[in-house]
Order: structure tokens, then C-alpha cells, then sequence
């Protein structure tokens, strides 16, 4: 069987019909819904969960009051396929989220953002490479594994979990709490990945930075104390702290990227009055941490750096400036180039075609970590690129998620066959 023909026609309407449900956080239900009532008419057997809060606000990526935690009406759903018989084989979890990011404002967009549309073979709405594409695919290559591996033992679960982009909601309490009667011995997550490996992810410290100084009038300035100063020597402090860190904390697979752990300044709100000095000021910080880093370790860094800058102002002395975490913390995660699965994805892009399979890191976070602080070995692989992750028209070549569904097909088959 070849999957493109035997699969496209089907994969495209799917893949359709999940994009215009708008599944932006706190509104999954309705896809998870229809997903499931998809999964069991494809033979799937489903299983669904929903997150506890309590339980979320005792892991580190997430707020410590679980009341700052929206998991009520948010279910995970997923559908396991077994095959031969299943307790002889592994079981391999093909992971996707539903979830996507707010559309912004539809101006910035040529169509409705959840109303899919095709230019060729270029498809565009919210989610199509972030990830719900990635999701299909993994759909159809479970499909077309049961039509074609009828010599393998084991089971593969397709799992389609909410608030990813919250820090991982589902992914999280799947892994805190394992949903299935059995366990799970590896995991692909379909992130857009280009069609390449990623078996490192970095993490996040998400920080928020409050700096007061003292009002005037503008007309006498001179009389007031403006926070804009003191918040650019601090800004400029972690932005060498940034270039240190980049020549002191090595890892190979981040070699290609000009700032391998970056600080970006998302949102700075300062002052209240064109004619007044700004007294008070909040900045909202994202800072990069290194696979092999943790987020605690990184956080003690940047406050040392700060100490350093405040000893060296007066101002600041008197007035020292709050630093503290906010919103989602990312861990960063690792998993060994030599595993099982990934020697089985690099397998299937030989197959394939694909050329360029050599494992690589990405800058940005992932579900992975929760698997793999679990104990379950897991590499990225989908189709799409995070370029376009996030942006107004976001848009996919289809040929790529029909590459991702029979890659991932075939590296599943090798993975249940224990070759690589």
C-alpha cells in the first residue's frame, strides 16, 4: 500500500475539519469530541482524560496555585490500535496537541484563520503546521500501520492533548498519571520540525522584572528619578549575560544557532503621563535554558547578575527591583541519539528519501519533556516548520504531511520490529 494513495483524499478532509474547530485554550471540547467519535469509527479504542489542577500546580512548569490553572472541560482524548499480540511488542505513543494560539486580529490575515484554504498544494489556517497537520498524521499512519503491519506485536496510541501552549496540560498529566492499562516505551511528537529529528529541547524561565523610581513634572525632570535608565543597565546586563552563556554552555546540537539560549524582553509597560518621569515599570522576560541546565539553576544566574547591577546603583539599593517567575516554566529535555525510536525515525527517512536525518536541538520547548522525565524516550518529527508557527496565514506543504504520515508510519513498523 502507498500511503499518499491510499490515504490523501481522507487525511485532507480530516485534516480540514479539525482546523475549523477553533481550539484555542479553554475551547478544545468540541474537536476533542468529534476526534474521538472519529477514532472510534476508524477502530480505534479511546481513552480520555482530564487534568487535575492540584496535581498540575505541584509540578515545576506550572503556577503553584491551581486556581491559576484552567483544566475544567479541557479532555485529552486518544485512541490505541493493538496488534498481534500486544504485551509481546512495545507500545509507542504518537503525540499531537490540539490546542492553538489566539488568531490576532483577522486583518493581519487573507481569509478566516479557521477557515482552511488551499493555494495548490499550500495549506493555510491556524494550526495547520502548529500542529494539527503534525495530529493528522499521526491518525493516518496508526490507519495505515494496522492495514500493513499485520506481522508485529505491540500497540500504538495516538494521543490528541489540550494546553500545550499553557505549558503542557494534557502531555503533563498524561505523564504524572499514566491514562492506559498499560505501560509506554517510547514517544513521537509530530512538532514542525521540517521533517528532521529533534531529540533536544531547550527550556524556559519566564520571569517578570517591577523597577520603581520617583514621579516629576516633566518641566523638572531633573527632580524625579526615571526607571528607563536603571531598567536599560539591567537590560543590558542580561544581554551579556546572554552572549557569555552562549560561549560558556556548549552543547553540540546548538552549535548552528547564532544565540543558542536567548533573552527576549517581551513586553515592557513603563510610566503613566508623557509629562511625567516614569516611576514604575514591569517587564515580562523569556531567558533560554540549556538541555542539561535547570530552570532553578539558570534563575540563580540571572539573579546574581541583577544583585550585581542594583550593588552598583544607589537607587537601586533603596529601591530594589522584583524579580520573580510568572505564567509557564520550561524544563529542558534530552533524549539519547541511540534509542530504539530514534534509530527507527532515521530508518523510515532513508526509506523515504529524506537526506537529512541527523538528530538536531531546537530553541524553543516541547510535550516532550514531560515524556521524557517520565522515563519514555522520545523524539520530534512532523511536518511544517515553527517559522510559521504562531504567524498570521499560517501555512503548510501538504506534501510534507503526507511525508510525515508515511515516515512516521514506517518508523513505527521498525520500532515494533526492533530493527533500526
Amino acid at each position: 500500500m502507498d500511503f499518499a494513495d491510499d490515504w490523501d483524499d481522507e487525511l485532507r478532509s480530516f485534516a480540514e475539519r479539525l482546523l475549523r474547530f477553533e481550539t484555542t485554550a479553554g475551547n478544545e471540547a468540541p474537536a476533542q469530541e468529534w476526534l474521538r467519535e472519529r477514532l472510534e469509527a476508524f477502530g480505534f479504542e479511546t481513552y480520555e482524560w482530564v487534568a487535575e489542577a492540584a496535581q498540575l500546580a505541584s509540578h515545576p512548569s506550572f503556577p503553584d496555585d491551581p486556581e491559576a490553572i484552567q483544566t475544567s472541560g479541557r479532555p485529552s482524548v486518544a485512541g490505541v490500535l493493538e496488534f498481534g499480540d500486544p504485551d509481546a511488542g512495545p507500545t509507542l505513543v504518537l503525540n499531537g496537541h490540539v490546542d492553538v494560539v489566539p488568531a490576532g486580529r483577522e486583518s493581519a490575515w487573507s481569509g478566516n484563520p479557521f477557515e482552511p484554504r488551499w493555494d495548490g498544494d499550500r495549506l493555510t489556517a491556524r494550526g495547520a503546521v502548529d500542529m494539527k497537520c503534525g495530529l493528522a498524521a499521526c491518525v493516518f499512519a496508526a490507519r495505515h500501520l494496522a492495514e500493513t503491519g499485520t506481522d508485529i506485536d505491540g500497540r500504538v496510541v495516538v494521543e490528541s492533548v489540550v494546553g500545550e501552549e499553557e505549558g503542557g496540560i494534557g502531555a503533563a498529566a498524561a505523564a504524572l498519571s499514566n491514562p492506559y492499562p498499560f505501560d509506554r516505551d517510547a514517544a513521537i511528537v509530530a512538532e514542525p520540525t521540517e521533517l528532521r529529528p529533534i531529540t533536544a529541547t531547550e527550556g524556559s524561565l519566564m520571569t517578570r522584572l517591577r523597577l520603581e523610581g520617583r514621579s516629576a513634572h516633566a518641566a523638572t525632570r531633573w527632580h524625579g528619578e526615571s526607571v528607563l535608565e536603571h531598567f536599560e543597565r539591567i537590560r543590558r546586563a542580561f544581554m551579556d549575560l546572554e552572549a557569555e552563556r552562549g560561549e560558556r554552555v556548549s552543547h553540540p546540537l546548538y552549535e548552528a544557532f547564532p544565540t543558542p539560549w536567548p533573552v527576549c524582553f517581551g513586553t515592557v509597560e513603563a510610566g503613566s503621563w508623557a509629562s511625567t518621569v516614569p516611576d514604575e515599570l514591569v517587564a515580562e522576560i523569556r531567558i533560554g535554558v540549556a538541555p542539561g541546565e535547570t530552570v532553578d539553576e539558570v534563575e540563580r544566574e540571572f539573579e546574581a547578575r541583577l544583585a550585581s547591577v542594583v550593588d552598583d546603583e544607589p537607587w537601586l539599593e533603596s529601591n530594589p527591583p522584583e524579580f520573580e517567575r510568572f505564567s509557564i516554566q520550561f524544563e529542558a529535555a534530552e533524549t539519547d541519539p541511540d534509542e530504539p525510536v530514534v534509530g527507527a525515525v532515521q530508518s523510515a527517512m532513508a526509506e523515504v528519501g529524506l537526506e537529512e536525518s541527523a538528530v538536531r536541538g531546537a530553541t524553543y520547548g516541547a510535550d516532550s519533556r514531560h515524556y521524557v522525565a517520565a522515563g519514555i524516550p522520545t523524539v520530534l518529527f512532523g511536518p511544517g516548520s515553527i517559522q510559521q508557527a504562531h504567524f498570521p496565514d499560517e501555512t503548510i506543504d501538504w506534501s510534507e504531511v503526507l511525508t510525515a504520515g508515511e515516515t512516521i508510519a514506517r518508523g513505527a513498523r521498525t520500532f515494533f520490529a526492533g530493527e533500526r
